[in-house]
């Protein structure tokens, strides 16, 4: 771990739950159960944590930029599609989120300047996965009358 000034330490803690499952803890208080198990799942797969974990980054940076920007959203909806490769360790190759927004005279420009903030400069996870994979964003606006 860095001793630098302007780093930060994160602390997750997890405890073998028995079965195929974990629960982990995080710093913040919050705690969750992620499955190892292939043929029947308990709960979500730590590779799945990660797609809902990316979506949920971009997913705040984008309604809070919207919002700054006096866009009328009535509806937000975020799905993360990805490819893994076959062989171990199967990363994620190919990550794809689209945005799915609805509301009243919804401005495109502000849905792509927004979506663009969270992918260069705002989103942790997307930074992250985006240094392994191939990830790509876009969006799509319902206007409602």
């Amino acid at each position: 771990m860095s001793d630098k000034a302007d780093s930060e330490t994160k602390i997750a803690r997890l405890r073998y739950a028995g079965g195929e499952a974990f629960v982990a803890d995080s710093q913040s208080g919050h705690a969750m159960v992620t499955s190892f198990g292939h043929e029947k799942r308990a709960a979500p797969s730590p590779m799945e944590l990660l797609l809902v974990a990316l979506g949920g980054c971009t997913g705040a940076d984008v309604i809070s930029i919207l919002e700054k920007k006096r866009q009328r959203v009535t509806g937000y909806n975020i799905e993360v599609r990805a490819e893994r490769r076959a062989e171990h360790p199967r990363i994620y190759t190919r990550i794809e989120v689209v945005h799915s927004v609805r509301g009243h005279a919804i401005d495109p420009k502000a849905v792509q300047h927004a979506v663009e903030l969270s992918e260069t400069k705002y989103c942790s996870v997307s930074a992250m996965l985006g240094a392994s994979a191939q990830l790509s964003m876009r969006y799509e606006i319902t206007n409602e009358d």
